[in-house]
């Protein structure tokens, strides 16, 4: 943490060095969009689908990265310097945010913390940390924070972007409002086309390379298993492996997901045992296959509800 804090020190000080002459006041004209810096890609998709044209977004975490370890750089205070809202997800994957919005030195910056509203899930095996922060724990803490991974917290999210954008352009109301609204139709849609379809499946686990999935779990009574933990640290060790391979066999599982941002060498193991395959599930932390947030929540419903049947 001491680490971490220094760096953003530096960051900001070259940051107040190169714009001692600017004021941290922002105002929209007319016409002007609205500057908008979130911390990573499935943050992107809801500020997108909310703030349609009227909004620039910049994505701080990029592709390739994982956004639990990440360090903002001086280009990032620099972006959320001269943005007017700013969108972190909480909950701990993205714990340095916080402490950057207050490095970039911007008094105006209205910050959203996304899963503000959500019911979150105690990350199971998870001990209790000093560092409590925002309602979670900084780092790998006690709640799992992949709140964006259920449609119902997706929801919420884009309601609480709706409400910054508001506060920072109140002339477009109207526009951020219907936008929010359409996409949390296309987002109760799937929700509803899928839990039908998983309400009548008897089978109710699958299997993943990390647990990444417990808020899509507890929307459609899902139960995951996974080789690795939530912040998919670690390796298995052989005797959780061999259960996991007696649980495949016993049960006739026939996929086992990986996600892309996690080595698959252990999921591809764990299905030579099983006598499975490995197929993509999408965490949605960064840009994939060049498709959309409800895409690609389409796409890993269906490859696990196929599994599943």
């Amino acid at each position: 943490m001491l680490k971490r804090a220094t760096a953003l020190a530096l960051c900001a000080a070259v940051i107040f060095g190169l714009s001692a002459c600017r004021s941290a006041e922002k105002s929209v004209s007319e016409g002007e969009k609205i500057k908008v810096s979130v911390t990573f890609n499935a943050l992107y998709e809801f500020a997108k689908a909310v703030g349609g044209d009227k909004v620039e977004i910049s994505t701080i975490v990029p592709d390739g990265m994982e956004t639990h370890d990440f360090e903002p750089k001086a280009k990032d205070l620099a972006d959320m310097r001269g943005a007017q809202v700013f969108v972190y997800n909480g909950l701990g994957i993205d714990a340095w945010a916080e402490d950057a919005a207050a490095a970039a030195g911007n008094d105006a910056l209205i910050v959203v913390k996304a899963s503000k509203g959500t019911d979150a899930i105690v990350r199971e095996g998870a001990e209790a940390s000093a560092e409590a922060a925002d309602g979670g724990m900084r780092g790998h803490g006690k709640y799992d924070p992949h709140t964006w991974l259920s449609l119902k917290c997706a929801a919420t999210a884009a309601e609480n972007i709706k409400s910054a954008l508001c506060e920072a352009d109140p002339g477009n109301r109207a526009y951020y409002e219907d936008n929010c609204a359409a996409y949390q139709r296309q987002l109760d849609s799937l929700f509803t086309e899928y839990d039908e379809k998983f309400g009548g499946t008897a089978e109710k686990n699958f299997v993943t390379g990390h647990a990444a999935f417990a808020y899509l779990c507890r929307d459609f009574g899902l139960r995951q298993l996974s080789v690795r933990d939530v912040f998919a640290d670690g390796e298995p060790s052989a005797r959780q492996l061999a259960g996991l391979v007696d649980f495949c066999r016993d049960n006739g599982v026939t996929t086992i997901f990986a996600e892309a941002l996690a080595s698959p060498e252990v999921s591809e193991t764990l299905a030579s045992e099983a006598g499975a395959v490995v197929e993509t599930i999408y965490t949605i932390e960064r840009g994939e296959d060049g498709m959309s947030y409800l895409a690609r929540m389409e796409a890993s419903l269906s490859r696990i509800y196929a599994s599943l049947r």
